[in-house]
């Protein structure tokens, strides 16, 4: 048992409380940015200190979150993708039965290169043959390992340059997003996987030419200006903010924009979401004004501070809308997780 926990069964052996200034929030690498820019702000603005906010992953942080509703466990966690109905369920085996959902933002997933290459045009057909494990076979016989080593292999328009993507990893919200609206909704639709069983399809290759980077998007940043031939995949304000460095692939004709990722134009848009432990909430009285923050227009409405690192902002309806959600504590369900997948 950790210290932590020692301590508060003494402090509750005793009849006394527990009660914490300091949030702590864990989850999606690609909300830390956010997050961590509202944890500064609050930690000036606010009595209380500044939340500590850890880059564990969208998984990372669901399995943290969901360990229980002691004081030693996540008050919050962030996620660039939608709770899973497994991880509701593994939440409230433990006793985390109570959480709302907060979406705060909307986001796109970019294919991103070194600025000094040539632009790259992309169907997100073509991004599945890149980095799908099986793919249909060229010559029609079903499906097969991915043979695709070069890109000309796949649009003989392209240079004889090396197929090469630095990704997140298993854990990542962002690779879960990724795999779901490039590899999952479009093998649904294609005959041969479904002839093949594999309806659904979206396990992605693991034979070198796609390359899980670990949590830190900043890290992928830096490997595409060591590696001109290789591309990168991260959510849009990671470049937005290195855009005297790296350009963003067009995706079936329209670029990572925040007015095409807004309008859901851009092919690959989603939506960024954190999550609230409502049992933490009477113990940890900051949490209540960090998500008055948080949702406040000043900071995810269209002119909010947030947007000047990248964010795409929520209409006003919607901001008013997961205010509404915050101030009533409403309680996500199953069925509005299952509703979602339909």
């Amino acid at each position: 048992m950790k210290r932590i926990s020692l301590f508060l069964f003494a402090l509750l052996a005793s009849g006394a409380t527990w009660a914490q200034e300091q949030i702590r929030i864990v989850g999606s690498s690609t909300v830390y940015p956010f997050a961590s820019y509202v944890a500064e702000e609050f930690g000036a603005l606010s009595r209380y200190p500044a939340p500590i906010v850890e880059s564990t992953g969208t998984g990372g942080g669901m399995k943290l979150f969901c360990n229980g509703s002691e004081a030693d466990t996540p008050d919050i966690t962030n996620a660039s993708r939608r709770m899973k109905i497994k991880e509701f369920q593994r939440c409230d085996r433990n006793g985390v039965s109570d959480i709302t959902e907060l979406m705060f933002g909307y986001d796109g997933i970019v294919l991103a290169q070194d600025k000094d290459n040539t632009d790259f045009d992309i169907s997100k057909r073509e991004l599945l043959l890149a980095v799908a494990k099986k793919v249909p076979d060229p010559d029609g016989g079903g499906l097969v390992d991915n043979p695709y080593t070069h890109w000309n292999q796949i649009n003989p328009e392209w240079p004889e340059r090396e197929i090469t993507i630095y990704g997140p990893p298993v854990s990542s919200g962002t690779r879960d997003a990724f795999e779901e609206m490039v590899l999952k909704y479009q093998t649904e639709q294609m005959k041969v996987y479904r002839d093949a069983g594999l309806k659904g399809y979206r396990l992605i290759r693991t034979d070198g030419h796609y390359i899980p980077s670990g949590e830190n998007d900043n890290l992928i940043v830096k490997k595409l200006s060591r590696n001109q031939d290789a591309f990168g995949i991260f959510g849009y304000s990671f470049l937005a903010e290195n855009k005297d460095k790296l350009e963003g692939v067009t995706i079936d004709g329209v670029a990572p924009t925040v007015e095409s990722i807004a309008s859901k134009d851009y092919p690959i848009s989603r939506s960024l979401y954190f999550y609230v432990k409502n049992a933490h909430l009477d113990d940890v009285p900051a949490m209540r004004e960090y998500i008055d923050l948080f949702l406040s227009r000043g900071m995810i409405g269209e002119i909010g501070l947030l947007t000047q690192i990248g964010l795409i902002p929520l209409s006003t309806e919607e901001i008013e809308d997961q205010q509404a959600r915050a101030a009533e504590r409403r309680r996500l369900t199953l069925d509005d997780l299952k509703a979602a997948l339909h």
